[in-house]
């Protein structure tokens, strides 16, 4: 592991904020050490969230209406594995809340985002856990990010590079 010039906390502190960035923007600047650090941290958040995402329990509740009928509602939950994979995950990014995207209105805004809890939770086990197991039936494990590198910054001469989740 690089020290990166920092000390324990403040280094791990650094690599969560750029995978939770990573993950959430799809593609990051930062120096080449540190992206080297992120696509290995990132890696192993991406292969616990495959390995998990499709163990969910379906239960049938019967439930009475405002008018006294009887409904049947299903609902889906986190099997023990995906719920223990779901916390790790937790705990090893940031939660990074939604945004208004341009044009949205506020209560169109609060309808979306008040539905999700842990939107960037929710965003790894939804798009990139299904994404990246076809990926993996066909090139194997691992792979899921992509360095490239952009030259020395001005300020410092320190080596610059885009890291970005492959598609």
């Amino acid at each position: 592991m690089r020290k990166l010039g920092l000390n324990a906390t403040q280094r791990v502190a650094l690599i969560k904020n750029q995978a939770s960035a990573l993950l959430w923007n799809g593609k990051i600047e930062t120096t080449v050490a540190r992206a080297k650090e992120v696509a290995s941290y990132v890696s192993k958040i991406i292969t616990l969230a495959v390995n998990s995402y499709t163990d969910t329990i379906s239960e049938e509740v019967k439930t009475t209406d405002a008018k006294g009928k009887e409904v049947t509602k299903t609902l889906v939950k986190d099997g023990a594995k995906k719920l223990n994979a779901r916390r790790k995950i937790m705990s090893m990014v940031n939660n990074l809340q939604e945004v208004k995207a341009e044009g949205e209105s506020k209560a169109e805004f609060k309808k979306r985002a008040n539905a999700v809890k842990y939107p960037l939770i929710e965003k790894i086990f939804d798009e990139y856990a299904p994404k990246y197991a076809a990926r993996k039936e066909e090139k194997g494990q691992g792979g899921y990010t992509r360095i490239y590198k952009l030259g020395v910054r001005r300020g410092d001469a320190a080596e610059v590079a885009i890291i970005e989740l492959v598609d």
